[in-house]
């Protein structure tokens, strides 16, 4: 399950350990675990998923300890924030998947949301990852069929067929989560390329790689929404297709 903001920070109860919902923490308790969340989105979000739990403590203003007492290593905090904003970012391109009917505006709408959240900073590494392997993967093959093609008969049209691609690995339990945000901005990609609106040579990765780009993290809250609104409308214009001739 993922929760975002205010109701996934309302709504965050003790766990028995198995798995299972037990009491809900105490008021000064569930007050640090939201500060705690609060200042991970802001500090990973500056600074990246390198920057230490001590930062995150200090900008909570609780000891590291009690940082470590919710969340027993760093690696379990950036998990559940990046979780946690996969889910976000999943929300937001259904939402424009259902609120546009035309497939540039969707794709549009997603990305400008998504930004202007900050998302890009904090876009799980293993989604980027991951959209990454997935255009690889569908790719490499493909080529490299053309290239056998050419070579056995020189005079013959290549045939490039799409190689079916495994099924995704399930040892990581945020796998899923990755999956559904990979299928639904697929869904928006195909859209535009399909209506001719996005350029052709456009991937999934293109554009989580956009929502990365376009979200740079500056000290004036002012000026990063400008510069961030500034790179995107050239990004958006980079992605369309044009005119031939």
């Amino acid at each position: 399950m993922h929760l975002q903001g205010s109701s996934w920070s309302a709504a965050v109860a003790s766990s028995d350990g198995n798995g299972g919902r037990s009491t809900p923490l105490r008021v000064d308790a569930q007050r640090n675990l939201e500060h705690v969340l609060r200042a991970a989105r802001e500090v990973f979000g500056e600074l990246g998923y390198g920057a230490p739990m001590e930062d995150v403590a200090r900008r909570a203003r609780v000891g590291v300890g009690t940082v470590y007492r919710r969340f027993p290593s760093k690696d379990v905090l950036v998990r559940r924030i990046a979780e946690e904003e996969t889910a976000r970012l999943t929300d937001q391109a259904r939402s424009a998947l259902g609120q546009e009917n035309e497939p540039w505006s969707a794709l549009a709408r997603f990305l400008r949301t998504s930004v202007a959240s900050g998302a890009g900073r904090l876009l799980p590494p293993q989604v980027l990852r991951v959209g990454v392997d997935v255009e690889a993967e569908i790719r490499v093959p493909q080529q490299r069929q053309a290239a056998l093609a050419t070579t056995a008969a020189p005079t013959a049209q290549p045939e490039l067929r799409l190689v079916e691609q495994p099924p995704a690995p399930q040892d990581e339990p945020d796998d899923a989560g990755a999956a559904a945000l990979l299928e639904v901005v697929g869904q928006l990609v195909e859209r535009a390329r399909a209506a001719g609106e996005l350029r052709p040579d456009v991937t999934v990765a293109d554009v989580l790689l956009v929502i990365a780009t376009a979200a740079p993290s500056l000290p004036d809250a002012a000026h990063q929404a400008a510069a961030s609104a500034r790179l995107l409308d050239i990004l958006l214009d980079g992605l369309r297709s044009r005119p031939a001739g």
